[in-house]
């Protein structure tokens, strides 16, 4: 199978994610303004939602013509779900996950607009040991493409999956499904609390459509510089297809 079977149309630039985890929108705004337009796709997680400018910031991206991922992994009884995804639905946020039964997912696509809903299949920052932990006895393979192929039976967007089931989704998975990988590093930049992270372009060889970058670009001497380092990274890849 060739990559070009799965591989989406998605403007270049589109497929860097890059994860806003700051804690105030004063250093948020600095990091937009900074980025321009190295950054098209902004990920706004739950520290920022906490820090009460998460419906601001998001609509000041859709102003600057960004893209919005709201990665608030939602878990909660299927009709509160329903309720919340409605809510961010209405800031027209491009993606929003959700970490939960096929019941809450059900809910969320009900209410979910013109927002692709993301399944999370197995947090990154989870190997084989914390699952079983937390009493899964399947291997970690399994219970992603299992909850994948459920995610996009019940009509979610995507998953979030960690490069390394990207390939095993390829291939066990309709290619329609989006798939969103967290935990990058650029090549020299490898490491960290994210167990299982490869490079841009081994994430985009094993299968992925996005990739979530943070840090690298976050606490990089010149963020725009190690963003566009990073576009540059995935043009190359995309070029030699």
């Amino acid at each position: 199978m060739t990559h070009s079977h799965w591989h989406k149309n998605i403007p270049e630039r589109e497929r860097l994610i890059f994860a806003l985890d700051v804690p105030d929108p004063d250093r948020a705004m600095q990091l937009i303004e900074q980025l321009d337009d190295s950054v098209v796709f902004y990920k706004l997680g739950l520290e920022m939602f906490l820090s009460g400018a998460y419906f601001e910031l998001s609509a000041e991206l859709k102003r600057r013509g960004k893209r919005v991922f709201a990665d608030l992994k939602l878990f909660d009884i299927p009709a509160t779900v329903g309720r919340a995804v409605a809510q961010l639905a209405r800031l027209e946020v491009d993606f929003l996950t959700v970490h939960g039964n096929d019941a809450m997912l059900k809910a969320a696509v009900a209410e979910r607009g013109s927002t692709g809903i993301l399944a999370v299949t197995a947090l990154t920052s989870l190997d084989r040991g914390d699952l079983d932990d937390l009493g899964f006895a399947c291997d970690v393979e399994a219970l992603v493409l299992s909850r994948a192929q459920r995610a996009l039976a019940i009509g979610c967007a995507g998953v979030v999956s960690s490069g390394l089931e990207a390939k095993a989704l390829r291939t066990g998975v309709d290619h329609g499904l989006v798939v969103v990988c967290p935990g990058i590093r650029p090549v020299d930049n490898q490491g960290g609390d994210q167990k299982r992270t490869l490079s841009a372009a081994e994430a985009f060889r094993a299968g992925a459509d996005y990739i979530v970058v943070g840090r690298p670009i976050r606490d990089a001497g010149d963020p725009h510089q190690a963003a566009e380092n990073l576009q540059q990274e995935i043009s190359r890849f995309f070029s030699m297809l």
